[in-house]
């Protein structure tokens, strides 16, 4: 095909009608990297760790909770900011919150599966605690928390599951057989490197919601960058552009099985031989729901939840992210998550 003479009216015409319909996209991302806010919490003391990962202790008095985040992101996701800190807001509640920091995937965590981390990693750090926990995992968290309170029922009193996926095909499956199809492409990096790269997981994340990046920074330009609201945006974006790399055996496990194959709700997945059956499991369970979210649909939560024959349901009115730390979490999560816990 032969390329046609264009005339520089013509090009310059175009560049206009573009940055015309981005502008407010262009101003936005201006915006978010000139913004001066940063992050300056110091994380609390370490009280157990196995290579990069560390048990953090945020002090407090009352039930102990784990969290347990996702493998993908920075766990410090539920300590952001000073002002959005879940963890320290429950420390001042009279419980005692710690935190998984999975760390940065080393050489040995490169050839990790999911076993590896949940009934090794996970269950040790669990059984070295002086007493029964509270499990509370987020989002791919949540599926780890899961199945290790199945694994250690007498070292697990109760279960947390705040966003947390089940049925990967609960909403669209033509969309996860598609993404767990797009595993084959990333095969020759993943080989190359022992990992899914940051880059390439952020990619896949995005075309969940492909609109949401733009439409974000399209609002943060019209806002006033000395609000709450602005810092809170910046900080979130922060942490999201702070990933971690996804050891090869795991992006497998999770893109293939997960969401090619749906292997969560049709009974396929199995930890150390183990199938992950939420049936099995008899003790308290909170699962938070958020009725906004489009990473995970909550038609894919609900079916977890009424696997669980002793789940109480709670539904924010918020997304993913702005459950745990948005500026309506603590009316959102916090505070009925606390209730959830002084009602053990």
């Amino acid at each position: 095909m032969v390329a046609q003479p264009t005339n520089p009216e013509t090009i310059a015409a175009a560049f206009t009608q573009a940055f015309g319909y981005d502008s407010e996209l262009v101003a936005g991302i201006a915006a978010y990297r000139c913004h001066p806010y940063r992050r300056t919490l110091i994380d609390p003391p370490v009280i157990w760790s196995e290579g990069p990962t560390r048990l953090l202790d945020y002090g407090g008095s009352g039930p102990t909770i784990v969290f347990v985040p996702s493998l993908i992101n920075r766990a410090y996701i539920l300590d952001l900011a000073e002002d959005a800190s879940f963890l320290r807001y429950l420390a001042a509640q009279d419980t005692h919150p710690l935190l998984v920091d999975w760390g940065w995937p080393g050489g040995l965590e490169r050839d990790f599966t999911l076993t590896d981390y949940i009934a090794g990693r996970l269950e040790r750090m669990i059984q070295a605690l002086d007493r029964p926990v509270i499990l509370a995992g987020y989002c791919m968290g949540g599926l780890l928390a899961l199945a290790a309170a199945i694994r250690l029922p007498s070292r697990v009193s109760a279960l947390a599951l705040l966003a947390t996926p089940w049925d990967f095909h609960a909403e669209n499956a033509e969309a996860a057989r598609s993404m767990g199809a797009t595993l084959s492409v990333m095969e020759p990096m993943m080989r190359m490197t022992g990992t899914m790269p940051i880059d390439a997981l952020q990619m896949l994340f995005a075309t969940i919601d492909p609109f949401g990046v733009t439409d974000k920074y399209r609002d943060f330009a019209r806002l006033d960058p000395e609000t709450a609201r602005a810092r809170r945006f910046v900080a979130l974006e922060d942490w999201l552009n702070d990933g971690v790399p996804l050891p090869a055996s795991i992006a497998r496990e999770a893109i293939a099985h997960w969401y090619g194959e749906n292997a969560p709700a049709c009974g396929a997945w199995r930890i150390a031989g183990l199938a992950v059956d939420p049936a099995r499991i008899d003790m308290p369970v909170l699962c938070a729901i958020p009725e906004r979210d489009r990473l995970v649909p909550p038609a894919s939560s609900s079916a977890l939840a009424a696997l669980i024959t002793h789940a109480t349901c709670i539904r924010p009115n918020t997304g993913h992210i702005g459950m745990i730390a948005g500026v309506n979490a603590p009316t959102a999560l916090w505070q009925p998550f606390l209730n959830w816990v002084r009602g053990l």
